[in-house]
């Protein structure tokens, strides 16, 4: 039997987590062994209960449960003590940073720890469900309208009363990558006249096709882009 082990996460206002209740019953159906590090799903709404209920055992002992553990899964890349406790030829999957020199890497090598770095796998067709970065670039787009609503210090829609009208905001997003497209959806949902500005012609489509008017500075460079 596979023991996965999911880890908790200890990042500052980190509050994802690497495995949900729903599809701990997929593992277990598959015949692995899934195990919980305590209190793992609290930030993200889950309670240790949730995972019981599918199945899934919950860690009283780290550090014995990361020994035992074939592969061992975490959103962000686990600190060098928890590294170091993981056995010989342990597979460890997450958002690893693989292109940033640190001490973890050269650690993956002496402990032949084969670690999947999510962030780097190549975002094509067959591999759209494994694909974080658009995902979380997805909800990015979403929370950054919703933090400048916030921050604002008027209403975004436009609103017309007995005393007055109030003017929609104007909502401005430079780069219309996934991020930038979701951040145009949700402006114009709260009501905002959204502009945005993308170097490339190709995305004026795109951005059109969302209600929003597309910037052009100089189209001749826009072209050569």
């Amino acid at each position: 039997m596979i023991n996965l082990l999911v880890l908790k996460e200890t990042a500052e206002n980190e509050r994802r987590v690497a495995l949900i209740p729903e599809d701990v019953k997929k593992y277990f159906d598959l015949g692995f062994k899934v195990t919980i590090e305590k209190n793992a799903g609290i930030t993200s709404g889950f309670l240790n209960e949730d995972y019981k209920k599918q199945n899934a055992n919950i860690s009283q002992n780290i550090k014995k449960s990361i020994k035992k553990s074939n592969i061992i899964i975490k959103v962000q890349k686990p600190e060098l003590g928890i590294i170091k406790e993981m056995k010989t030829g342990t597979i460890l999957i997450g958002l690893l940073s693989p292109k940033k020199i640190s001490s973890e890497n050269s650690l993956y090598n002496k402990k032949k720890i084969s670690a999947f770095a999510l962030e780097n796998i190549p975002r094509i067709t067959r591999a759209q469900d494994k694909d974080v970065l658009s995902s979380q670039s997805n909800l990015s787009g979403y929370k950054a309208v919703l933090d400048a609503a916030h921050e604002y210090s008027k209403s975004f829609p436009m609103m017309m009363t007995a005393a007055g009208t109030i003017t929609p905001a104007k909502v401005l997003v430079l780069g219309t990558g996934v991020a930038g497209l979701q951040a145009i959806a949700t402006a114009k949902r709260l009501g905002a006249v959204v502009s945005a500005y993308d170097v490339r012609l190709a995305a004026k489509e795109e951005v059109e096709s969302l209600g929003a008017k597309f910037i052009v500075f100089d189209e001749e460079v826009l072209k050569k882009s």
